[in-house]
């Protein structure tokens, strides 16, 4: 059975390598931030000790029709933490936005797993990785997806009763612009709602000129560029 100081060190240890990755996502103020990544390390942690050494008292019986999986507990955490990172996933029309945050989180569960089974090395080592992977190459993917498509960020103000943001996309798909990432603030003054859009264009389209453009259109009230900050 597993000593009571290393149980309390590996759950400790669990929390805080949940708590680095939870804060590079409370930093761009996702849901599943500092605290939920936490809890899921700790409770994966858990998890595993439970499977590896809760059943110490059943195969000392030593009875030979008594078989102990020690794994299938543990293995329940891979299928179970879906649900979770589902709930990070948002969707609208055709844009998704928190495959990341979700990824993060199936990451520390199996972070969890790691530090509860006792390979401490391999806990950090992913920890390490999976910081580098979301916090030091968004410089690279940046220049990768810019060359030779660039990415811009409007802010269009519209009036939902005589526009629609199919009819929004339907006007940037002509002018070559995809939306890769849509976030909409709600209801800001009656029918008037704000669309935070960053948009992929190939480099010989104007965005000039399809602003141009949406301001003309019924409804849309506003166009504005703005500083890019992608999470």
């Amino acid at each position: 059975m597993l000593d009571a100081k290393t149980q309390i060190i590996r759950l400790l240890m669990a929390a805080c390598l949940g708590g680095l990755i939870g804060l590079e996502r409370e930093r761009l103020l996702w849901v599943a931030g500092l605290r939920t990544h936490m809890m899921v390390c700790v409770g994966s942690a858990l998890i595993m000790i439970v499977s590896a050494y809760g059943f110490m008292e059943v195969i000392s019986l030593g009875q030979p029709h008594i078989e102990v999986d020690v794994a299938r507990v543990a293995a329940q955490v891979v299928s179970g933490i879906g649900f979770l990172g589902a709930g990070t996933i948002l969707f609208r029309e055709d844009v998704v936005r928190g495959l990341t945050t979700a990824a993060s989180l199936w990451a520390v569960a199996a972070i969890g797993l790691a530090v509860g089974g006792g390979l401490y090395v391999a806990a950090v080592a992913t920890t390490l990785i999976c910081l580098v992977i979301l916090m030091a190459l968004k410089p690279i993917e940046r220049f990768l997806v810019s060359f030779p498509r660039q990415l811009t960020q409007l802010s269009i103000t519209i009036n939902v009763s005589k526009t629609s943001h199919k009819l929004i996309k339907e006007a940037l798909a002509k002018g070559g612009l995809h939306v890769h990432k849509i976030v909409c603030d709600e209801n800001i003054a009656g029918d008037r709602q704000i669309l935070k859009l960053l948009l992929r264009k190939n480099a010989k389209n104007s965005t000039a000129t399809t602003i141009r453009y949406l301001k003309t259109m019924p409804g849309v009230l506003d166009v504005e560029v703005e500083d890019r900050n992608d999470d």
